[in-house]
């Protein structure tokens, strides 16, 4: 992995954590990040002072190279928090008081800066832009980088619909910047936010749950595929210790729950706002179940593996993705079968639900031993490993 972002005769140290899992091919920047810091460089018609918001800096790039601000610092992705920390430590910068929030967490008031990379989900960026309304003030300065593919034009009309007229930059990297201007009369309009958004799912029992997803969680509109495969065939019973792995809105927990409301069930995954989703998703659906549940933040298993539990695993369950960010990866999946080896008792299971095209039966063979398919259809298959 490339570590040297070097820019401007300034030269950081920056990692895409968790280092020991990242191909030798990655960095922690792209091209996007360096568009953005030249032109702010560049800018002399704006004092170099203020009080700057970064949002969705993947790997904390932006947050160093601008932690002399002491900016705060958004993002829904513990990866992200964690790359930051480190980050900032090797640069001996952990000291510059950059503030560290979730994108649950209010706003500071009165922007000078806005800087945003744009996610790969448009229901984040939305729900940050309506937050967004009620902190800045006529002067404050938006400015957005992403590849040009990501700069589309949906992407602009969120921008003029909630906070004012945009331009773009000339391109350059394959990068470009949006330029928004705050208008009073679109700060004026009413807005109401969509999110977090509501369905019905069946579960196994025939139970119907509602479920809350706020914006960035993984399939936000509906139940994917996936996960409805996986819910016609979960297995689990009153005595299970389940995890949810990746849990999203926490589809496949609440299924655990309607089938074994005696089960502990913990919920887990990387991102803040799919954490939040299932644990509204407990609360409204399985109240008198809420006290068997825990919810935790951490990248694949790591923030258990790091706090031995009392109870024994006897099953995790996990759609995996296959993706970070833009970056196609199976990196994340192996170590979401490796953590789960390392957390299930003698004779628990992992079982996985994936596209068929992924080829996880063989990773799994490798790590487990043995492998079977408990249900599959034309595009995804359930696999089942037992700890041995």
């Amino acid at each position: 992995m490339n570590t040297e972002f070097s820019l401007l005769n300034r030269r950081l140290t920056l990692i895409r954590y968790p280092v020991e899992h990242q191909h030798k091919s990655l960095q922690a920047w792209d091209s996007a990040d360096e568009l953005l810091i030249e032109h702010l460089s560049a800018d002399t018609t704006h004092p170099d002072i203020g009080k700057y918001i970064i949002f969705n800096d993947d790997f904390g790039a932006l947050g160093c190279w601008f932690a002399h601000h002491a900016p705060y610092w958004v993002s829904d992705s513990l990866i992200a928090h964690r790359s930051l920390k480190q980050n900032l430590e090797a640069n001996e910068l952990k000291d510059s008081g950059v503030h560290l929030l979730t994108s649950l967490a209010p706003l500071p008031a009165d922007p000078d800066v806005i800087l945003i990379k744009i996610p790969r989900t448009l229901a984040l960026l939305e729900q940050q832009l309506i937050a967004l309304r009620s902190v800045v003030k006529s002067s404050t300065r938006i400015i957005a980088a992403a590849k040009i593919k990501s700069i589309t034009r949906s992407v602009q009309q969120l921008f003029e619909k909630y906070l004012g007229p945009t331009n773009t930059s000339l391109a350059k990297k394959k990068s470009r910047l949006l330029f928004c201007d705050i208008d009073a009369a679109a700060l004026s309009q009413p807005v109401t936010s969509p999110y977090p958004s509501k369905w019905d799912m069946r579960c196994k029992t025939g139970q119907i749950v509602q479920v809350s997803n706020h914006a960035n969680v993984f399939s936000r509109q509906s139940l994917d595929i996936g996960a409805r495969l996986m819910i016609e065939h979960m297995q689990v019973d009153n005595q299970d210790s389940i995890i949810d792995l990746g849990c999203g809105n926490g589809a496949l927990g609440l299924n655990a729950l309607s089938i074994a409301p005696q089960a502990h069930v913990t919920f887990v995954d990387e991102s803040y706002m799919a954490l939040e989703s299932a644990k509204e998703n407990v609360l409204h659906n399985f109240p008198a179940q809420y006290n068997q549940c825990e919810f935790i933040a951490s990248n694949c298993l790591e923030s258990l593996l790091e706090h031995p539990r009392h109870s024994a695993v006897t099953k995790v369950v996990c759609n995996p993705p296959f993706h970070q960010q833009n970056v196609i990866t199976d990196h994340i999946a192996w170590q979401m079968f490796s953590d789960a080896k390392a957390m299930l008792a003698s004779g628990g299971h992992l079982i996985v639900v994936a596209n068929r095209h992924l080829d996880y039966h063989n990773k799994l063979k490798r790590l487990y031993g043995g492998v079977k398919v408990l249900a599959s259809d034309k595009k995804f298959v359930i696999l089942s490993a037992a700890k041995r």
